[in-house]
């Protein structure tokens, strides 16, 4: 007889919670490929089930992305033109880490600032996520940044930052552009929807600013 939803239901709330799992391979070799302006092209060989796959990814350094949300709670966004795309998106305040040392928290408050002219006293880690596990390493970890005041200084922007536009927005209507598809920006989409995902359960989903980040590529090892 087949198993009811009722019962298959009840067997799933015995299983241990989902969670990724950190797997490590041997890699057998690893090379840059393409050595680019912003990231790179890597080649692996690893072993994996008994065999050895080859895979080329983008050898990304990390980003973050700041959710900066006022005491009206209206969010901070931006919008600027994304060349692989041909569209001028809507999006966080974001930026690459591409600082040798500089700690992921830093480089937030240091993108917050150049970018929109705005600090914030208050700093927590809102989520992370991998942008395309299955062709980058690259992972974001976004930050809910509140307390917010004018930077001491405006900053220059160049490039495609040079027409760049801010507008403060709801974080209703913010969720409301994601789930109607207007918006498509990953961080803004994942921003948003964690935020008000986490205002609902008062905030207790937020971590310290200074969480520890074992995904940040940083930490990843290349040698072989």
């Amino acid at each position: 007889m087949p198993e009811s939803l009722s019962d298959r239901a009840a067997a799933d709330a015995l299983l241990p919670r989902i969670e990724d799992e950190p797997a490590p391979t041997a890699v057998t070799t690893s090379t840059v490929q393409f050595e680019g302006h912003v990231w790179n092209i890597r080649q692996d060989a690893f072993d994996y089930n008994g065999a050895e796959i080859v895979r080329e990814y983008v050898d990304h350094p990390g980003a973050v992305a700041i959710l900066a949300l006022d005491d009206q709670d209206r969010v901070l966004l931006i919008q600027q033109y994304r060349h692989p795309v041909r569209m001028r998106e809507w999006e966080l305040p974001a930026g690459l880490l591409d600082i040798d040392g500089e700690h992921a928290l830093v480089g937030a408050q240091r993108e917050l600032a150049e970018e929109t002219d705005v600090v914030a006293s208050e700093w927590n880690v809102l989520t992370e996520f991998y942008t395309s596990p299955g062709g980058s390493n690259e992972v974001i970890r976004i930050y809910l940044a509140r307390g917010l005041s004018p930077a001491p200084e405006a900053f220059d922007r160049t490039d495609e930052e040079a027409d760049m536009v801010t507008r403060w927005v709801s974080l209703d209507d913010a969720v409301d552009a994601a789930l109607a598809r207007r918006v498509q920006n990953p961080s803004l989409v994942l921003g948003v929807l964690a935020a008000a995902a986490s205002r609902a359960r008062g905030w207790s989903s937020l971590a310290p600013a200074d969480l520890p980040w074992p995904r940040h590529p940083s930490n990843w090892d290349h040698t072989v």
